[in-house]
């Protein structure tokens, strides 16, 4: 998953107003629930001495409704001079909440951008299509565009005979025609734009032309999804449901890549690592693909929780120690930071990407893992957890 959303987080003046919410508005009484749950928040925000100026620009922001229909969260992130983020979650936080601090809060952020995929629907007939992109905030698309072809002789008739076997060629040749518009549009507008997916619905036949017509790159990134259609009467819910269904599997199959290949590296003690210690090690070198956070279990608190680091004024500025910090010449005036929150930062200042490991999906000492992109001699090797309680053991072998 990638972290360049937060990017605008980084340097930004403090304090951080973070707010994590239960959007869901779907009956007569939701935005109305929605207002008082933020009120609330508001109160207690008030109290730790969040400007006046961004709670009441959060005001403004907390009663535009998201447009996600059903139960859904919200996070939003605001420095000292205003808004900085704004994303929806797919579920509703199990408790609505609010902090002000030195620093923003970012695994509720984090953890919203691995449920959300950004994707392009396309709704294809045998004319053309209609293109809907969604960016990957969780939100309903933002943008919709339509593509039509230019071959307009499009109905088959019944009858034989010569001319109408004509006909109908000249029929079959304006659909395979309009589908390479189609397709030739999606293969710029992929390449310009690159979402993770490209949902395909629509006509049948209109379907497998423009599938047959697409070049490589948007053929790997496509998934066809049966129901949906440009024509009035679709069932939209039920197609909704589907389109949900599609998100969920790519999240899991992209989540799963990832730590397939942390197993793989850990094992054979190349390119990954597990400890706090190493993967700070490595986030200090700029050696981080992927940073890899283990989930808790339901009830249960993050094991990195427990932790903090010291930090200087760069992301990759980060150590376990004051002395550490000392050694790899930070610059800035050292301070404190919670363990996750100078991880994530480490990991979007190189690029890094971000993994959310289930709870027992993969070994992780103090919480915490990272696939490389390269390794040598320095590189921190780890033995590897045999069993589940062995995660606690992990040390660092020659």
């Amino acid at each position: 998953m990638h972290l360049h959303w937060i990017k605008p987080l980084l340097g930004r003046p403090a304090p951080f107003t973070t707010v994590y919410l239960d959007a869901t508005r779907d009956d007569a009484t939701g935005a109305a629930d929605v207002q008082a749950r933020w009120k609330a928040l508001r109160r207690q925000l008030e109290r730790d001495g969040a400007p006046a100026a961004v709670l009441d620009e959060l005001d403004d922001l907390l009663r535009r409704p998201t447009g996600v229909p059903g139960p859904h969260g919200r996070v939003v992130v605001a420095d000292a001079e205003g808004v900085v983020l704004d994303r929806v979650l797919t579920e509703p936080p199990a408790q609505s909440s609010a902090t002000c601090g030195p620093v923003p809060v970012l695994l509720p952020a984090a953890r919203a951008a691995d449920e959300a995929t950004s994707y392009l629907l396309v709704e294809v007939d045998r004319q053309g299509a209609d293109l809907t992109w969604s960016h990957g905030t969780g939100r309903r698309a933002v943008d919709e565009e339509g593509v039509e072809g230019d071959h307009d002789v499009l109905h088959k008739v019944r009858e034989g005979g010569l001319s109408h076997r004509r006909m109908q060629a000249r029929v079959e040749d304006s659909w395979e025609r309009n589908a390479e518009t189609v397709a030739a549009d999606l293969d710029r507008q992929v390449a310009e734009r690159r979402p993770e997916l490209v949902l395909l619905t629509g006509d049948v036949r209109a379907v497998a032309l423009v599938k047959d017509a697409v070049g490589q790159a948007v053929r790997d990134l496509l998934v066809e999804v049966p129901g949906g259609s440009r024509a009035e009467g679709v069932n939209r819910a039920a197609f909704d449901e589907r389109v949900q269904q599609a998100l969920a599997e790519h999240c899991a199959r992209r989540r799963e890549q990832v730590l397939a290949r942390f197993r793989e590296e850990l094992g054979r003690g190349e390119e990954a690592v597990t400890s706090l210690a190493d993967v700070v090690a490595v986030l200090q070198r700029g050696q981080v693909a992927e940073l890899v956070l283990g989930e808790p279990a339901p009830g249960a608190s993050w094991a990195l929780d427990e932790h903090e680091v010291w930090v200087g004024d760069g992301p990759l500025e980060l150590a376990t120690s004051r002395d550490d910090l000392d050694t790899i010449g930070a610059t800035g005036e050292p301070r404190r930071m919670p363990a996750a929150v100078a991880l994530v930062r480490a990991a979007v200042g190189q690029d890094a990407g971000l993994t959310f490991a289930p709870e027992g999906g993969v070994e992780l000492a103090d919480g915490v893992g990272a696939v490389l992109r390269w390794s040598d001699g320095s590189t921190p090797r780890e033995s590897v957890p045999s069993q589940s309680g062995d995660a606690a053991r992990v040390h660092n072998v020659p």
